[in-house]
This record gives structure tokens, C-alpha cells and sequence, in this order.
């Protein structure tokens, strides 16, 4: 347990902030399923819509800190190629 008044504060934000993170990582990996299902599906159309929707949302928690760049590029990658395979 933290003993000084900075310390207490510390573990309070850091709370709070694993509390955004986390609902922020969540968003992200929820567009993705979205891609993915829509390609498991064979939805062409739908698929791309939902691309166009999850490079934002992944991008977005690049810059919020949740993921490194490097990861999200991957996973946008991936993604847009396995979109690509559908045609």
C-alpha cells in the first residue's frame, strides 16, 4: 500500500488511466473483429466499409498510446490484404 500523499495520487491515476486505456484497446480490437468477421463471411463490400472504419480507430489509439506504431501498421496491413484477397 502506498504511504505518501504522492503516492496515494499515483495509484489513483494510474486507475483511471488503465480504466481509459482499456476501454480504448477494446475499441480498437472491436473494429477489427468487425474486418475480420465480414471477411470470414465473404462480404466484399461489407469487409471494405469496415476497413475504411478500423484504420482511424487503429491509428487513433497509436496516437493515444495504447499500441506502438509498428503494431498497428501490422495489423492494418494484414488487414487491408486479406481485404485484397477477396477480389
Amino acid at each position: 500500500m502506498a504511504h505518501s500523499r504522492s503516492a496515494r495520487k499515483r495509484v489513483r491515476t494510474a486507475a483511471r488511466r488503465t480504466e481509459i486505456n482499456r476501454a480504448r484497446r477494446s475499441r480498437v480490437r472491436t473494429f477489427i473483429k468487425k474486418v475480420e468477421a465480414a471477411v470470414a463471411a465473404g462480404d466484399q463490400t461489407a469487409a471494405r466499409a469496415a476497413l475504411t472504419a478500423a484504420q482511424p480507430e487503429i491509428m487513433r489509439g497509436v496516437t493515444k498510446g495504447t499500441m506502438h506504431k509498428n503494431t498497428a501498421s501490422r495489423k492494418i496491413s494484414r488487414l487491408s490484404a486479406a481485404v485484397k484477397r477477396m477480389a
